[in-house]
């Protein structure tokens, strides 16, 4: 190879990962570029009180997100998350208020108790869903598209559509405190509500997993091939099972938070979380296709979402459009995602024929 021909391939070597550094950096780009926006169009935007607004709206878009990111790593979906969201606030609304009843007894859980069993009832949900994906080999969108109108449906069937009102239970029965979950504050510190540290929490954890320990090598390797990874040893059925389960867990902890928050439960509560969720993991750079994707990319693409709404919300643009801008948005993601797979592709080939080069 000649020093000309040397040179123009290290030329466009060096422009394929600039495009791919760009690609991967898409979400803090995007990110910065909504907040400078937002700020010269609307003043009230940095203030201290949307702030805290701010941080309140993607905490929890952010816990779903973090279950959602799992789920897509081994090429899986979960469209459930905003059903099983309403069910959790109505399984929590129920115990109660009108408690556990069994024969001429009526037990009414203590708060720790009815966030428990609430959980339960929402990992279950998953699991479910795991099950079916698993044992019958079913797509997960159409598996949990199912599990999205059934949740929906025992959350509507449990109190006949309406709304479990004033979730503050009562002293005697030793179940108050429930609202706490969503009005209370670590150290009482205004940006530190229970939702944001929760998420916190969460996004370390899921972290530290993804990152650190045997099971998050397996969630990737799911991802990226199924039958390799199966070959190699992953109890691939079993992992698949565990990542909906997380999924419904931190769904149903965002049911809780929103029952909390509202101190009351309806069974509409979640309605295109699921959507919101998708969002900003796939803007985070979480492949759809499985196998790519990281927590961090998440946190800041549930920032994205949280910010682009709350922007177009101070705009005084219609809920309608703003779901318009969602799925744009994440239309957009794909067709990004899709580009940077392309530029890995061509930046590994470009290695490989320099290499080759260097050789002859």
């Amino acid at each position: 190879m000649t020093a000309n021909a040397q040179a123009a391939d290290k030329r466009g070597r060096t422009r394929t990962e600039w495009a791919q550094l760009l690609l991967k950096g898409r979400a803090l780009i995007a990110l910065v570029a909504l907040v400078l926006v937002f700020s010269l169009i609307e003043s009230s935007f940095p203030t201290y009180n949307n702030v805290i607004i701010l941080i309140k709206q993607t905490s929890l878009n952010g816990i779903l997100a973090v279950g959602m990111t799992f789920v897509i790593l081994t090429a899986g979906i979960d469209l459930s998350v905003g059903s099983i969201v309403g069910f959790t606030g109505i399984v929590a609304g129920l115990l109660i208020n009108e408690g556990l009843q069994a024969a001429d007894w009526v037990i009414f859980p203590h708060t720790w108790m009815v966030l428990v069993l609430s959980l339960a009832a929402g990992t279950f949900l998953g699991a479910v869903s795991g099950f079916i994906i698993t044992r019958f080999s079913v797509a997960p969108f159409i598996a949990t598209l199912g599990m999205l109108m059934a949740a929906r449906g025992l959350a509507g069937l449990i109190n006949g559509g309406k709304t479990f009102p004033n979730l503050v239970g009562k002293e005697e029965l030793g179940n108050t405190g429930f609202r706490e979950l969503g009005t209370g504050q670590l150290f009482g510190v205004d940006f530190l509500p229970w939702a944001t540290v929760i998420f916190l929490l969460f996004a370390v954890v899921a972290w530290f997993i993804t990152t650190r320990t045997p099971f998050g090598r397996a969630v990737y390797a799911v991802g990226g091939n199924e039958r390799s990874a199966e070959l190699s040893g992953v109890r691939v059925n079993r992992t698949k099972m565990i990542v909906y389960m997380i999924s419904g867990f931190c769904a149903a902890t965002v049911g809780l938070i929103i029952a909390s928050q509202l101190v009351a439960a309806h069974p509409a509560t979640g309605q295109y979380f699921e959507l919101y969720a998708i969002a900003a993991v796939v803007l985070g750079g979480t492949s759809l296709a499985g196998g790519r994707g990281t927590i961090v990319g998440t946190m800041i693409g549930a920032l994205v979402i949280g910010t682009l709404n709350n922007g177009l919300t101070l705009m005084g643009i219609s809920s309608f459009m703003e779901l318009i801008i969602t799925g744009a948005v994440i239309v957009i993601a794909l067709i990004i995602d899709q580009l940077q797979q392309r530029a890995e592709r061509r930046l590994a080939l470009q290695q490989q024929a320099a290499q080759v080069g260097a050789e002859a």
